[in-house]
Order: structure tokens, then sequence, then C-alpha cells
């Protein structure tokens, strides 16, 4: 006999109680013990850092990959779905404050006693949103084995001949005191306002005549090394009515310095490349030294544009690729004038204020722009010249390009847009962070660097050490030694760990983990790491801003399921432009609506269904009691 429908109804409470009959059964594990022998289908779950309990992202990933194995089990075949933790890199070491050289091991209490804690709240969490997954067959990427693994992906790299060590200008967090690669330091850009000024170089062969360049970074102004115009575009010579300097810069750009015709009077017209070769005098003397190897002369190349600035670009090359590229001189750090330690952008005011006071700034001003900050401390970005480990990815372009197009994505404009657009631009990869926690770069080498080895397992790492290795982190490897082959004495490992996208992913994973996989498997094998790429978008506060803990701008996940289910709470999700690629503000009325509109209507179907069925079970009972 069918049981009577209750006329209220907790969805919450409803959904305890089938969490407990799926606990009760061993369903999960059920599963996939009666599927084992069926076709396997590969599922990737991307470790989420192990740093924080599940928000909002996690939840709609997670719904979506609950979703996509749910069905393929249905289909037929057998899914493993293994939990991961990402447990390398600066957002661990930021969240546990680890001192740079704090010897800490994947077996450190403090580490242990941190992630003990996150692996209790997570699984509660992720069980209670519904989500079937393996936490208890689980992998870290700070296990032996895990890291081993990550050695021998390396080696195979090395041995085709794609590692390299080079110096090249590279983005660089000061917060975090490492470069990161380029497809990291396109994660954060953001609109800012900095400081634009307009400097005047006057030339060596008549000191009344000036070149004038435009800068938003003042602070990158001591190590300028030399000009560069375009060699093709007008330039003119003219004199200013208000002060009576002559300055030069390109006819088009005229209208960064004045505003009216009436300001100046043009005295000159002609085509950069006049300018070519041309000297002037330095801002500062910290490079006098380089000036007999080149240094403080006009260059000319046609990446100079007319969209902006006064058609000079002033070269810094240790803080700029294009500038480094120009410009071949040796040059070191310059001794700051200012005895106080500065951030770089806050050492803008200090040198805008000795411009003026050696007579060379021409006009300063304010100038808003988009700028990377670090995806990982929220700090701004610095370019500059450091020296790394890389792997070649440029010339594989054209395969990564034909790998890609063989994956399906969803939705489908990402293959060719977002994600295809970014292959074309793809650069070496840097990999190596100057970092403490992390994957150590399994490379020994001389002190000249003419000899190295690279190592690809605990087991050759003991065979040409002698000593037995238990783990592969920093301090339990950084002193073993390698005898040289080439009478270089003894190999030492270099100091360098990987960068935690080797081995993992997170954020924005068209430029993270989906690139640096199909990077690895193009290289390694030559073919697509996956058949099928699901990309969601970002969801937001209710404000449109990044969710954040600090601004309290969200309602917290776990509140949001106690008050309305995680049912109501997933359907909102992957019934959202989110799933699209697009963005998502986060609004708690839309998982109220949900259950008012959609369970609710199915509920009171459900209990008007049951009530008939009564009246009609009562019914035949009077029949036939007749």
């Amino acid at each position: 006999m069918v049981q009577q429908v209750p006329e209220n109804i907790s969805f919450p409470n409803e959904e305890e109680k089938i969490l407990e009959l799926w606990k009760k059964l061993n369903c999960f594990q059920e599963c996939l013990k009666q599927s084992k022998n069926r076709p396997r289908f590969n599922f990737y779950d991307g470790p989420p850092f192990a740093t924080g309990l599940p928000h909002y992202g996690h939840i709609l990933a997670g719904t979506i990959k609950d979703i996509v194995t749910r069905f393929a089990h249905q289909s037929g075949f057998h899914v493993d779905r293994r939990f991961g933790w990402d447990c390398h890199g600066l957002p661990v070491v930021c969240v546990i404050s680890l001192p740079t050289d704090m010897s800490v091991g994947f077996n450190s209490p403090v580490l242990l006693a941190y992630q003990s804690l996150l692996c209790s709240h997570w699984p509660f969490n992720v069980t209670r949103l519904g989500r079937w997954i393996d936490f208890e067959n689980d992998y870290k990427t700070l296990y032996p084995e895990f890291m081993e693994s990550v050695w021998w992906v390396f080696k195979q790299l090395y041995d085709k001949g794609l590692v390299y060590r080079g110096v090249k200008v590279m983005p660089f967090s000061t917060a975090c005191n490492t470069p990161l690669s380029n497809f990291e330091s396109h994660q954060n850009y953001k609109d800012v306002q900095d400081p634009s000024v307009i400097v005047s170089f006057p030339l060596v062969e008549d000191a009344s005549v000036s070149l004038v360049a435009w800068t938003t970074t003042p602070w990158t102004l001591p190590s300028n090394l030399a000009l560069c115009v375009n060699p093709e575009l007008q330039y003119v010579k003219l004199r200013d009515k208000a002060t009576g300097k002559i300055y030069i810069l390109m006819e088009s750009r005229l209208i960064a310095l004045y505003k009216s015709d009436s300001e100046y009077e043009i005295l000159d017209r002609f085509p950069g490349i006049v300018l070519k070769g041309k000297k002037y005098k330095p801002l500062f003397e910290y490079f006098i030294q380089c000036k007999d190897k080149g240094a403080f002369t006009v260059l000319v190349d046609s990446y100079v544009k007319e969209e902006e600035g006064t058609g000079v670009v002033h070269q810094a090359p240790y803080f700029g690729a294009v500038s480094m590229i120009y410009v071949s001189v040796t040059f070191h750090f310059f001794l700051c004038t200012w005895k106080t330690f500065l951030l770089f952008q806050d050492a803008d005011k200090n040198i805008i204020k000795l411009l003026k006071e050696k007579g060379r700034l021409v006009h300063s001003s304010t100038y808003k722009h988009s700028y990377p900050f670090c995806w990982r401390s929220d700090t701004p970005l610095i370019y500059k010249a450091v020296p790394s480990w890389f792997v070649r990815v440029e010339h594989m372009v054209e395969k990564l390009l034909e790998n890609n197009a063989q994956c399906y994505w969803v939705p489908d404009f990402v293959r060719e847009k977002r994600f295809g657009n970014w292959l074309k631009e793809a650069r070496d990869w840097a990999i190596s962070r100057n970092r403490y926690w992390g994957t150590p770069i399994p490379l020994w080498v001389s002190d000249d660097f003419e000899e190295v080895v690279c190592i690809g397992s605990m087991a050759e790492l003991e065979e040409l050490s002698g000593v037995k290795v238990t783990d592969l982190h920093r301090e339990s490897i950084d002193h073993l030694t390698i005898p040289s082959r080439c009478g270089k004495g003894v190999l030492h490992r270099v100091p360098e760990v990987f960068d935690c996208w080797f081995e993992s992913g997170s954020i924005d994973q068209t430029r993270g983990w989906f690139y640096t996989l199909l990077v690895l498997s193009t290289a390694l094998f030559g073919r697509p790491p996956f058949k099928n790429v699901i990309v969601n978008g970002l969801v937001l506060a209710s404000d449109g801003q990044k969710m954040s803990k600090r601004k309290k701008n969200y309602p917290d996940p776990m509140a949001i399921v106690n008050s309305y289910g995680a049912d109501a709470l997933r359907l909102y999700l992957i019934n959202s432009p989110v799933v699209r690629a697009e963005n998502l503000r986060f609004k708690e009325e839309g998982v109220r609506d949900i259950l008012k509109d959609v369970f609710l209507p199915w509920y009171n179907a459900y209990r008007f269904l049951v009530q008939n069925v009564h009246i009609l079970q009562h019914k035949v009972w009077i029949s036939q009691a007749w």
C-alpha cells in the first residue's frame, strides 16, 4: 500500500536519509565492484589545492564531474573516480606560513596536521553534496611515488632535448620571490591607475635638442640603456613655445604632449630611421660603464606603434622582454640612491621628484591601463631577467593546434578562440621556481653547468649517489652529490623546484591544467591527452566581484545546503550560464527559486498523485467489500 505523503517537506532532511541509505548499502563501492569488467571510461579530476574547504567553484566543477561520471557508469562503463590533493606550491606555503628555508617533508607534523584537518572536512562536504568519488584511494602530489612519476616525465623531456637553461625576461612575483610562467601571468589582469611620465633625453651632438620618451613605469628609468623609434614613421623636431625647449617625437603622437597646434612650432620633419645610432645623455650614472658597449643609443624597430606614448620607447633590458632583445650589453642591479628598501612601485614618487630636480621631467600624469597581478598573492608583477629552466614549446605549436583540433570542447567556441588563440602564441615554458616546498627538479650539475645529469627515479638516484632514498623533498636530497664522469669533482642538485602546474593544476584551466596537459602529452607521446573537455565559467559574488572570505561577500555553501538542500544548489549551478563558460553572479535567491519553482511543484504533483491513489484504493476496497 502506498504511504501517505506529508503536506510539508524538508528537502535537506530527505537528502540526509538518502545519503544514510547509500552509506548503509555501500552503494558507490558496490557500483565500482560490479562494473570492474566493463570497458573503462578515463576521467581526469584536477586536484584542488589542499588549502581550504570547498567553495562554489569546487561545487560547480564537482557537480559537472558527478553528472558525467554517473552517466558514463549508467551507459555501460567502469569509471574510476579517485580524489586528489595538490599539496605543493605557494598556496600551501602561504596558508601554513612556512619559512622559505624550513625543512619540511611529506611526514612533517605541521603538514600532516593541516592536511588531516582538510582531508576530514572535504569528504564530509563533498559527500553531503551528493557526489560519488573515492576518498579512500586518493592521491597526494607530495607522496614519493607521485613525485617519482613527475621525475620520470621530466626525464623523458630531457632525453628528447626539450629542456634547457636560459636567461629570459619573465613575469616575476615580488611577494612570492619567484618567476612565473607566461600563462600564469595572464591569470589576473586588473585595470589600474599608474603614474605616467614623459622624460627628456638630450642628444650628445646637440644638448639643446632632446628626444622625449613616455613610460608608465618610472621605477625602471634608472635601468634605461637605450631608446627605440619606428624607422618608417614620421618624426618632428619642434620648439615648445612655453619653455623654448626643442623636442623630438613622433608627429602622429603630438597629442601626447600638446592640446593645440599653437603650443609648438615644428622645425623639421624626418623618418625615424634618421635617428638610428644617435647618442643621448643618460638619466642616471648607474650604467655609465656600458656606454662604450653600445648603451645610450637610439635603436629602430617597427614594434614602436602610433597608438600611445610619444613614439620614443624607453628600453630597460632587465625589465622588459622586447628591450632585452634589442639591447645586448652587460648590466647589473643598480645601487639605489634611496637607502631604505622600497617596493618597486613605491619608488615612483622618489624617481619622479628626482627627474624634476634634474630638469628632465617634461610631463607627469596618471594613466589607466590593464596590468598583470600575481594570481596567488594578488600583488603587481614585474618583468625582469632571471635564469630559469625551460621546456621547449614554441617548436611544436603546429602539433599542439593539430592535437587540439582532435578534442571535443564544451562549449565548442573555447577550442578555436580562447584555447586555440592561446596556443598560437605559446612560448617556451619556464618550469622552475625559486621556492622550497615542491617537487625538486632532478638535475645534478657541475659548478660551471657544463655537466648535467638528469635523474628519472629514486632507484637511479640511489645508484648514482650511493645513499638510500625514501623521500624526494629538498631536505632529503639536496645534500646528495653525484660523482662527475668528466673529472669535475661532484655534481650538486640545482636549487629550484617544479612549477606546481607541472604536476597538477587549478584556477583558469584553459591556460593552466588543460594547457600543460596538452603540452606534456604532445611532447611525450605526440597525441592529445584527452578526447573531451568541459569548460565552465567563474562563480562570482552577487556584486560581480571575486568571492572573498575577507570581504564575506558570499554565503557559506554548507549553510545554503542546510537551508535549501544540495539538489537545489546543484540544479541552480548547472542551469546557469556558468556551464557555457560564462560567469555567474551567485545569488541565494536563485537557489531558493529552484526550490520554489521546481522541487516544490514536483513534490506537490507527487503528493497529488499519491492522494488520488489512496482514494482509488479506498473505492476499490469498498467495492470489493460489497
